[in-house]
């Protein structure tokens, strides 16, 4: 229910609300490198969205244009804002902006493949993004309002990066992300202030060691470490100082494994040089098992090469019902491989990120197949993000029942996390139930 109510006015009738212009331009993420802004005009409102870029991106998801010059190192997205202004405006100029599902076909009939990769995902999603923020605009409702298919549910529980290795590190042990889960968190605003203090009591400890606190891409905290072991002792020590329990009930782990960085498809082994060992799929599930016995985790991303389907539905028959099976490169955000997953047992939950997908219908569509097969659904965030919110208003649309931008750090993570509490004061909204606490 709502604490207090948005009564936009009454709208005129007379009130055009086709979509009238759309403009693009080359802005910059938070690693410094160039991504893809776009705007969409109806003489009532207007909106813009800035496309996010991934460092570890599974080979399957949608695939987003870059220049190839010798602009920003080849990374310059001049070709997708031309992309945007000379193919897709056309195709979207004279469209009433509240047709999401009809403009996002449109737009990716123009580009004329699945993968997005002739005009550039980067380029659909900008305008898909920017058509949904005009139509909330142009109808004076809040993006979720606007966004959600009923009423908004509650707002998704924090899964909060805290130490950071792999290609987010550039370096360091194999894993990349070791992040905490306020699981004995009532409230939006308490569960934040659970992980503000596990972090601090963190950064403490890398301090006293005699170790500056240098951040990773997504704001974990990227100490020197001898192997992964040290990363959960790190962190298991840090939730103690803060005053709470390393426990499934109270502060819980959950893992970003990224196997498939480590993966050696010729060998067909995982090498985890950090921890000494090669291991092959019967090897690397029973450290993954080892690991959940010993700490408390509640959640496994992509912890397995993004192709081994056989290996995901063992690992799945496996696993403790505590812990969450989420698929990241195993899925892509893409209803094809998610409708594999149920039909094999393969996950449990499903990593949502807009621009694997490519457009936000596609995304949305995601959204509501994983939540009728009883999957958990997880929007994430990207390494390379901008102070663009929109994933936060999604997430609580859409009752994803966890938000995964980062850490406590940096604006374009703040941006999301900000955005929540905005909405926790608009609404009277509980966190959404985690489905396997």
């Amino acid at each position: 229910m709502r604490l207090r109510s948005f009564n936009p006015p009454c709208p005129d009738p007379t009130l055009v609300t086709e979509i009238a212009a759309v403009d693009a331009w080359e802005v910059l993420d938070s690693r410094g490198n160039p991504t893809v802004r776009a705007t969409v005009d109806t003489a009532a409102g207007s909106g813009t969205f800035t496309v996010p870029a991934g460092a570890s991106t599974g080979s399957h998801e949608a695939v987003e244009l870059r220049d190839g010059d010798d602009r920003f190192g080849g990374m310059g997205v001049r070709g997708a804002v031309r992309a945007v202004r000379e193919e897709l405006a056309p195709v979207v100029v004279g469209h009433e902006v509240t047709e999401q599902a009809t403009i996002d076909d449109a737009l990716v009939a123009a580009d004329g493949t699945d993968s997005l990769s002739a005009l550039g995902a980067n380029a659909v999603l900008a305008v898909s993004g920017a058509v949904a923020r005009a139509a909330a605009a142009t109808n004076g409702e809040p993006l979720y309002d606007y966004l959600s298919p009923g009423e908004p549910g509650g707002i998704p529980r924090p899964t909060v990066n805290i130490v950071s290795g792999g290609l987010h590190a550039h370096g360091g042990v194999e894993l990349q992300d070791f992040l905490i889960v306020p699981m004995g968190a009532e409230t939006y605003s308490e569960a934040i202030e659970v992980v503000w203090a596990v972090r601090k009591a963190v950064e403490s400890r890398i301090a006293d060691a005699g170790v500056r606190p240098l951040v990773a891409d997504e704001g974990g905290f990227s100490p020197p470490m001898e192997g992964v072991v040290d990363a959960f002792e790190l962190i298991s020590a840090g939730i103690a100082d803060a005053g709470f329990e390393p426990s499934v009930d109270d502060v819980a782990f959950a893992v970003d494994v990224a196997a498939t960085h480590f993966y050696d498809p010729d060998a067909e082994r995982y090498e985890l040089e950090t921890e000494g060992v090669s291991l092959d799929r019967d090897g690397m599930i029973t450290q993954l098992l080892e690991w959940t016995e010993t700490y408390p985790i509640v959640s496994l991303e992509d912890p397995l090469y993004e192709d081994d389907w056989e290996g995901y539905r063992r690992l799945a028959a496996r696993l403790d019902d505590r812990v969450q099976l989420l698929g990241d490169d195993l899925l892509v955000t893409d209803r094809e491989r998610i409708d594999r997953a149920i039909a094999d047992s393969a996950a449990t939950a499903v990593l949502v990120k807009m621009n694997q997908a490519g457009t936000l219908t596609r995304t949305t569509d995601v959204i509501e197949r994983a939540h009728d097969a009883g999957l958990t659904a997880v929007v994430s965030a990207r390494s390379g993000e901008t102070c663009d919110s929109t994933m936060a208003d999604l997430a609580v649309a859409y009752g994803a029942e966890q938000l995964k931008v980062g850490s406590l750090a940096r604006s374009e993570r703040l941006a999301k996390y900000n955005r929540l509490f905005e909405i926790e004061a608009e609404l009277e909204l509980p966190l959404v139930a985690v489905a396997n606490a």
